[in-house]
């Protein structure tokens, strides 16, 4: 009986261990995904097809985002850990594992990426005369001017903090930069540790003498700090920062005044717990455990530089005037017929009424069209009412001052405005401010859910009827991100969208329940099961299935099922993905009909587009554009709007979009059947995906 017992338990466990690798087998890691993505932008850094300044831009927004991955996703994590939370992902990985192997690829990371800095952009630049050159590596004479530069506008504001039994370790700011200085008395040798700020409000690359000639900020103080500590030997000095957890912790349900809440929290973020620590290589010991200590963090938190800590200082180089190592400007156009119409003098009111219009950003204007519908409204005498969602801003918004224009002029206006829009609260809470002042009816939406969905509504009274007009994006009403993110605008005045318009904004603004809507698929009710029940549809076609998706994460496990049940149909998937991707492509029994690839450039793409073979009926496709990517916080955890796209003309642009993505000859990241991403370099004709439909956009322009 023993015997047998021993048996079954070993068969239970070797079956539950199979079912836990099954689980693991189908799902790249979340954390490590992200990593990946953040290795394709660094990879731009090294293409040789990629203009020199660009190239450290690409450096830049490296060390930009993973800073942000640090303060949201790694703290998150460390979080788990400190609550003794165990809980596995759905690739069977635990928290404290994630933190083990972002550590160890965050440092080789932070390596490749100084590597491709000293030794290939640096030298690279250093032959059209840009250098940036270390205090050793100046003359005598330079060094004199930077001094002086130095005690005229440096000195007087910078404020050494000791560490001593009168002076407590000082709060270290998140993402500051620093220099840990350690000084010693020449009489009685007796050390002590101090703490120097790095100013923000002064350039980092300070320009030497008239040439394109840069040194470090921090190279000039450490250079001068016989002037902050007098009498004192310097005995070690080196650049340090700390990152700490940014994510805002609001009850919704608890907060009386959201708005309110929101700033309180905006404050406490300054304090949130400190996650890593960057640092030289070569640091003491003794420091390294002093800071560890007083910042409550391990050997494991401590990323060491060989080089430059905080790349993002590198865009400063971009500005500089040489245009051949820049990427040539590509002027966006205004869409054909809303170029007709303003030279006949027509309204964008007139342009939609006449049809639909799509606009494609920004190859295509955002100014001319989506700012100048919100414009026209504000002036509109005709006008009754407008409606929108407001995600992200810029700070000085025309949307947002014609909205403030409109609700003066006595225009009934009313704005969902997400202040929790991780990093830009301060700007929201601000614009929620003046909004409000001007008489404009400000919500916040849903409790409980973020609005992510980018929707205008308005109201008009022409001369037939009351008529909706409608604005459905899959990106921020944001003129600055406009111009470098790649997105779609839909505007319509179809009755059965501005009926679910109406519907939706009375939901987030209003208490109701959520409405049966006839077009739009919304989150979070409506949209993951929609989405499942097309992809289960396009598998009962089998090999004359096809699906194609472009945005810019998945990681939802049911979605990604679902893709792999529709694979093993038979179903071809091709899926363009910016960012993390959870499902493995191209594996045996699994996903063999499923490829992903990435596209990075110029322009950041950030469009949603599903376009599902039969999904509108079984000869035709469906196109949905919208906000929302495949993932758990979208399909739940938001409200999300995604809405079809019927006129010929717009199916037809989106496929020829997609296409350009999914050709062989252009460059592209694919994803291997055992997780890694391999670049392909295209076919002969060098010429990217947003390159080919950017000529295509003016080409079909000026027909």
């Amino acid at each position: 009986m023993t015997s047998l017992l021993n048996r079954l338990s070993v068969a239970y466990r070797t079956s539950v261990n199979s079912y836990a690798e099954d689980i693991k087998s189908r799902f790249i890691n979340r954390e490590l995904s992200w990593l990946d993505f953040n290795d394709r932008v660094l990879a731009l850094a090294t293409h040789e097809n990629v203009p020199l300044l660009e190239r450290c831009r690409f450096l830049s927004i490296c060390s930009s985002n993973l800073d942000e991955f640090y303060q949201i996703r790694v703290a998150a994590l460390k979080d788990q850990v400190a609550g003794e939370i165990s809980t596995r992902t759905p690739d069977g990985r635990s928290p404290l594992e994630q933190l083990q192997e972002i550590k160890e690829r965050t440092q080789d990371f932070v390596q490749r990426q100084e590597k491709i800095w000293t030794d290939e952009i640096l030298p690279q630049l250093e032959l059209f005369g840009i250098r940036v050159l270390a205090w050793s590596q100046l003359s005598d004479h330079e060094k004199a001017d930077l001094t002086k530069e130095f005690d005229q506008r440096i000195f007087p504001i910078l404020t050494p903090i000791a560490v001593d039994p009168a002076h407590p370790f000082p709060y270290i700011s998140n993402l500051a930069l620093n220099l840990a200085v350690v000084a010693s008395d020449p009489n009685s040798g007796e050390q002590r540790f101090a703490r120097l700020k790095i100013p923000k409000n002064i350039p980092r690359l300070m320009k030497v003498g008239k040439a394109n000639s840069f040194v470090l900020l921090e190279e000039i103080i450490s250079a001068n700090l016989s002037r902050l500590f007098q009498g004192m030997k310097i005995e070690q000095c080196f650049v340090f920062r700390v990152t700490r957890n940014a994510d805002l912790s609001i009850d919704d349900e608890d907060a009386e005044d959201l708005l309110a809440a929101v700033e309180i929290e905006l404050r406490r973020r300054r304090f949130g717990r400190a996650v890593r620590i960057e640092i030289p290589f070569g640091t003491a010991q003794s420091v390294i455990d002093l800071m560890c200590e007083e910042l409550e963090l391990g050997v494991d938190d401590v990323t060491f530089h060989n080089s430059i800590i905080e790349m993002k200082a590198l865009s400063q180089l971009v500005s500089l005037d040489f245009s051949d190592l820049r990427f040539q400007p590509w002027p966006p156009l205004t869409a054909g017929r809303l170029s007709a119409a303003e030279f006949n003098g027509l309204s964008i009111f007139q342009v939609i009424r006449e049809r639909q219009l799509l606009v494609h950003h920004p190859h295509e204007s955002f100014t001319s069209s989506v700012e100048t519908f919100v414009e026209q409204a504000a002036n509109d005498p005709k006008v009754h009412s407008i409606k929108m969602t407001l995600y992200r801003t810029s700070g000085d918004s025309s949307i947002a001052k014609n909205l403030v224009k409109a609700a003066e002029s006595g225009k009934q206006v009313a704005v969902v405005l997400e202040i929790k829009a991780r990093f830009d609260e301060a700007r929201n809470i601000a614009w929620a401010k003046e909004l409000e002042y001007a008489g404009v009816h400000v919500t916040y939406g849903i409790v409980g859910l973020k609005t992510h969905s980018k929707c205008i509504l308005v109201v008009r009274e022409d001369a037939d009827q009351m008529r909706r007009y409608v604005h459905i994006g899959t990106g921020n009403y944001n003129s600055t991100t406009a111009r470098v993110y790649e997105d779609i605008g839909f505007f319509t005045c179809e009755e059965s969208i501005g009926a679910d318009a109406t519907e939706l904004f009375n939901y987030l603004t209003g208490y109701a329940k959520e409405p049966d809507y006839l077009r739009l698929i919304v989150a979070p009710h409506q949209l993951r099961p929609r989405l499942l029940e097309l992809i289960h549809r396009e598998a009962t076609f089998k090999t004359a299935g096809s699906i194609t998706i472009k945005l810019n994460s998945i990681s939802d496990p049911t979605i990604i099922d679902a893709l792999y049940e529709a694979s093993q149909a038979g179903v071809k998937i091709d899926l363009v993905v910016r960012g993390i991707c959870c499902l493995r492509a191209g594996v045996p029994g699994l996903s063999e009909n499923i490829t992903v690839r990435s596209i990075l450039g110029r322009y950041l793409e950030h469009s949603r587009i599903y376009r599902f073979a039969h999904g509108f009926d079984d000869q035709s496709p469906l196109h949905l554009i919208g906000s929302a990517d495949l993932m758990g916080r979208n399909l739940d955890g938001r409200v999300e709007v995604l809405a079809p796209l019927t006129h010929p003309k717009h199916r037809a642009w989106l496929d020829k979009a997609l296409g350009f993505l999914l050709e062989p000859e252009v460059p592209n990241f694919a994803l291997s059947k055992d997780d890694k991403w391999i670049y392909n370099s295209g076919g002969t004709q060098n010429k990217d995906a947003q390159q080919r439909l950017h000529e295509w956009v003016v080409a079909t322009q000026l027909r």
